[in-house]
């Protein structure tokens, strides 16, 4: 036996941003070997679809599959029906889990709470704007350092300098 690859994403991530669960599924079209061991179904994906979509793919290719947490071994008919189950439950905790999290946003916005990151200080600000205007100016990596921020802050502060019709907006 030997591992191909070791998929570590989530299940929740598409397909498009799980590049090792595509090199799988070539290398399975390629029948590089004859069975997909993974530790759990919800690491395969959380869509129903996606997953029987993927079970299906490997059946075609006469590849079978083993959940090692749901001790799920599709060579059988009872495996096949245990999976597809396992995938309408793993479908709905997800959902489970949006809807949890869209309701707390909801109630923290109802109770007037701030969400995201608090908002820089005007005072810092102007500093980082002005450190921005001198001419000869370092780098926005060593502003950011200087002034202890994040450099996507420092660049957030900048955009305005680089879209200015002028060249530079006065620091006011």
């Amino acid at each position: 036996m030997r591992t191909l690859l070791r998929l570590t994403l989530s299940g929740t991530r598409g397909r498009d941003k799980r590049p090792a669960f595509d090199k799988l599924c070539r290398d399975a079209a390629r029948r590089e070997f004859d069975v997909v061991m993974a530790w759990s179904v919800d690491r395969l994906g959380r869509s129903l679809q996606d997953l029987v979509g993927f079970l299906s793919e490997l059946h075609a290719l006469k590849i079978d599959l083993f959940l090692h947490q749901q001790g799920l071994d599709t060579t059988t008919p009872a495996g096949k029906a245990m999976f597809q189950m396992m995938g309408v439950f793993a479908e709905f905790e997800r959902a489970m889990i949006q809807e949890r999290v869209r309701a707390g946003l909801a109630r923290a916005r109802d109770e007037g709470k701030r969400l995201g990151r608090p908002p820089i200080v005007p005072a810092l600000e102007k500093r980082i704007r002005e450190a921005l205007a001198t001419p000869g100016r370092p780098g926005v990596r060593v502003i950011a350092k200087q002034f202890g921020v994040n450099p996507g802050t420092v660049q957030r502060i900048s955009r305005p300098f680089e879209t200015s019709p002028v060249g530079a907006i006065a620091v006011q």
